[in-house]
């Protein structure tokens, strides 16, 4: 029988006298966290598992469905490999918060036009806020997950690395933390590549070695976040004009949230080229599009800035920068204006930068900071 979810975890004064140093690992019943979890138990440390048990949409009969970071399945597993690793496991009812603080920022960004990320958004709130807290609570000396990223200590203070597998790297979505989390936190795969960890997870003989990954939007039902939207967002649905960027009508769109910039197909429009979704206009409910060409930016504005390292530079700092997730790092120049805003000029041309999403600040491998793109980046 599956774990059964509890409000928090036990409370630290139960579990005095020990001597190991002791690490939470966040579970979710991949491959990755059981690796780490795995590694950790190798070396030594006194490792409690613990799995969150996050909100998903309702069926259409109003049961609830499984978020898909926690279905049974996958919490028989995290337990499966808990029991073989002989380290306790605790489920975490998580359901209500995350709706707070992850779903509903995820509606609302969309109702103003942005694209948010709630893979951030999760990590900011639940993941090494929320969950970091509980934690300590439980008299722990670190929290650890299968994120793959790395922490440096030095001197001044913790930074944050890039993953040696660049592929499967991480940083990005990690950019919220700072000091007092990386302090914290361990990172046991960071310095694996993803085929040696699976190769880890066969020696230990886990059951989740050759288990999939699931990489859609974790609490949307069927994965389709436009027909999420159109369910729970009522607001971001109306129609309204397509125009292209010399403001012309050539045709509509059936609601701001089912496009992204940088979009070609399925815009239901035809042209003697091919066009992009330019900008999204929320107060005049329209959509603008253009030749590739028109796609490209060379500046941008980044606003609710975190600097890993809690020092804000005082002057310009040249930097490479990624848009997306999976975009290209870009050479630019960031200049901090107010206490948490960016100015980020390009030195080319960059593509499909998206109000909502995060610009992340690198020094060669060392992720320095990052923030939220702002609405209408400068051309």
């Amino acid at each position: 029988m599956v774990e059964q979810p509890v409000s928090s975890l036990p409370q630290a004064n139960l579990i005095k006298g020990r001597k190991k140093p002791r690490v939470v690992v966040a579970m979710s019943g991949g491959v990755d966290s059981s690796v780490a979890a795995a590694l950790l138990v190798q070396q030594g440390y006194d490792v409690i598992g613990v799995m969150m048990r996050l909100w998903s949409e309702p069926d259409d009969g109003s049961s609830a469905r499984h978020n898909r970071c926690c279905t049974p399945d996958q919490m028989a597993d995290a337990r499966k490999v808990a029991s073989q690793l002989n380290i306790p496991f605790y489920v975490l009812d998580v359901q209500e918060y995350f709706h707070q603080a992850v779903v509903q920022s995820f509606i609302d960004e969309h109702a103003l036009g942005r694209t948010p990320n709630p893979c951030v958004a999760c990590n900011r709130e639940i993941r090494f806020d929320y969950l970091l807290e509980q934690s300590i609570a439980l008299d722990s000396d670190f929290l650890a997950t299968g994120h793959y990223a790395r922490i440096r200590q030095t001197p001044s203070g913790f930074d944050l690395l890039e993953a040696h597998d660049k592929s499967k790297d991480q940083s990005y979505v990690l950019f919220v933390l700072g000091q007092y989390q990386l302090e914290k936190l361990l990172f046991p795969i960071g310095e694996l590549r993803k085929k040696e960890v699976r190769e880890l997870a066969s020696s230990f003989d886990l059951p989740v070695a050759s288990k999939d990954e699931s990489m859609d939007l974790c609490f949307i039902a069927n994965g389709d976040y436009r027909q999420f939207l159109n369910k729970h967002a009522i607001k971001v649905s109306p129609p309204g004009p397509i125009v292209s960027s010399t403001g012309q009508v050539i045709g509509e769109h059936n609601g701001l949230a089912n496009y992204t910039i940088g979009q070609r197909k399925g815009l239901g429009i035809s042209a003697s080229e091919p066009l992009y979704v330019l900008t999204k206009d929320i107060v005049k409910n329209e959509i603008v599009v253009g030749p590739r060409k028109e796609l490209g930016i060379l500046s941008l504005n980044v606003s609710n800035v975190n600097w890993i390292s809690g020092i804000k530079p005082v002057e310009s700092i040249e930097t490479t920068v990624k848009i997306r997730y999976k975009s290209k790092p870009a050479l630019a120049l960031a200049t901090p204006h107010s206490d948490n805003e960016v100015k980020v000029d390009f030195r080319e041309a960059v593509f499909g930068a998206t109000a909502g999403q995060a610009a992340v600040f690198y020094k060669e491998e060392k992720c320095i900071g990052g923030g939220i793109i702002s609405d209408n980046p400068a051309k």
